[in-house]
């Protein structure tokens, strides 16, 4: 067995008691304190960018095409879709689905107020399924093979606003020329807690919008492209090549640019939280060795008179350390994992939608990111313990046999 090895878990603090062990003690507690709050962090962090991403990828997909306009208008420029448009996405098996969408300027009125909103218009192809998790209240619209329901969806936002509920019947106006209406039935109400969408974003059909507009049955404002993962310059390249001259590909991550600049902005806090978190925990494993190094001063004197080297002695102090960083990790880990658990299972910590888009503290499950974190807290506290072991050096056995 390796002698510093061996004299340094002798000298542990589950075999020590008083002084050294309250040090060992404090010392393992700070580490996984700070580990803790690390995976806590990176989770919250993680889990907060995923959660307002997915909300925005499946609200209106990862990807949208639409045909080349000068207009900054809300509505687009109808294109036809060609009839084997499906299969030509198909054959990218990075996308999951694609859907057919338009959109309309209109005015809702309500009893009292007035609202403008957009009216967004769906086909049959529309992920029901996918979009359930946003329905608060009533049902999604029914869309016939042939005709209108007059059917729509509206934001909770909205309903409050115009004292809506489910099963109300109100009057859209398009402007347009001439001016059109349409009394349409409120079938259900929607919550995304995302102000881009609840305060103007209403779902209609696709054929009241071609019928208001005019356009033939294989028009389409724009089409939505869902992807099995995440978006990538290479797959933006794949599928603008698939496209018409005439259309164009938008990422949702540059239409709502202020929405994903947000959130990668709050990866610098996180960062300088985790670098003082980090300093701190190196810093205490430092001073509370070299606190241990002084209250051990006889016995490094006492191994020098025996022949010991410095290199051995400092080894035992270092081998001392990393005890405590195992078991700070050990403590971290399982702390900070186990908070985790909770929250993920239970939503023990509630939030204000309004403030922060979503009712409870999200978790992410990233694993990678843990084990980098604790690989790296790990080589950076041993290349720190090296610093105070350097003291022994200057040890003098005569002087430090006689130390009290």
């Amino acid at each position: 067995m390796n002698l510093s090895y061996f004299i340094a878990k002798r000298i542990s603090f589950s075999r020590t008691g008083g002084f050294s062990a309250t040090i060992h003690k404090i010392a393992v507690g700070s580490l996984g304190i700070g580990i803790a709050v690390s995976i806590l962090a990176f989770m919250i962090l993680g889990g907060f960018q995923k959660t307002v991403s997915d909300k925005v990828y499946g609200f209106t997909g990862h990807y949208q095409v639409q045909r080349f306009t000068m207009s900054n208008s809300f509505e687009e420029n109808p294109f036809s879709l060609k009839p084997n448009y499906p299969q030509i996405y198909q054959d990218i098996p990075e996308i999951q689905r694609v859907q057919q969408v338009a959109h309309k300027a209109a005015l809702m009125k309500g009893e009292e107020e007035v609202e403008g909103v957009l009216m967004k218009g769906v086909s049959s192809d529309f992920d029901t399924l996918g979009f359930r998790e946003y329905l608060v209240e009533g049902r999604f619209l029914s869309i016939p093979q042939s005709g209108t329901s007059n059917e729509i969806v509206i934001s909770r936002y909205l309903a409050n606003r115009l004292l809506l509920e489910v099963g109300d019947r109100i009057l859209l106006y398009f402007v347009q020329d001439p001016p059109r209406y349409r009394r349409v039935e409120v079938v259900g109400i929607y919550e995304t807690f995302l102000e881009n969408f609840d305060q103007k974003i209403i779902i209609g059909e696709l054929q009241t919008i071609r019928n208001l507009n005019g356009w033939k049955e294989d028009q389409v404002g724009g089409l939505e492209i869902f992807l099995e993962g995440q978006s990538s310059p290479e797959l933006t390249r794949s599928i603008e090549d698939v496209l018409d001259l005439d259309l164009k590909l938008i990422p949702s991550d540059d239409k709502y640019l202020e929405i994903f600049d947000w959130l990668k902005l709050l990866d610098t806090n996180v960062y300088v939280f985790l670098i003082l978190i980090g300093f701190v925990a190196v810093f205490n494993m430092g001073a509370i060795l070299f606190i241990l190094i002084m209250e051990r001063t006889q016995m490094i004197g006492l191994l020098k008179a025996l022949g010991a080297r410095d290199l051995q002695i400092r080894k035992i102090f270092f081998w001392n350390g990393m005890r405590i960083l195992g078991r700070g990790l050990l403590i971290g880990n399982s702390l900070g994992l186990g908070i985790g658990v909770l929250q993920y299972y239970f939503h023990l910590i509630p939030l204000n939608p309004e403030s922060y888009y979503m009712s409870y503290v999200p978790i992410d499950w990233n694993w990678p990111v843990f084990i980098g974190l604790n690989i790296g807290i790990t080589i950076l506290t041993a290349l720190v313990l090296w610093i105070p072991v350097i003291v022994i050096s200057r040890v003098n056995p005569i002087q430090s046999i006689r130390f009290d």
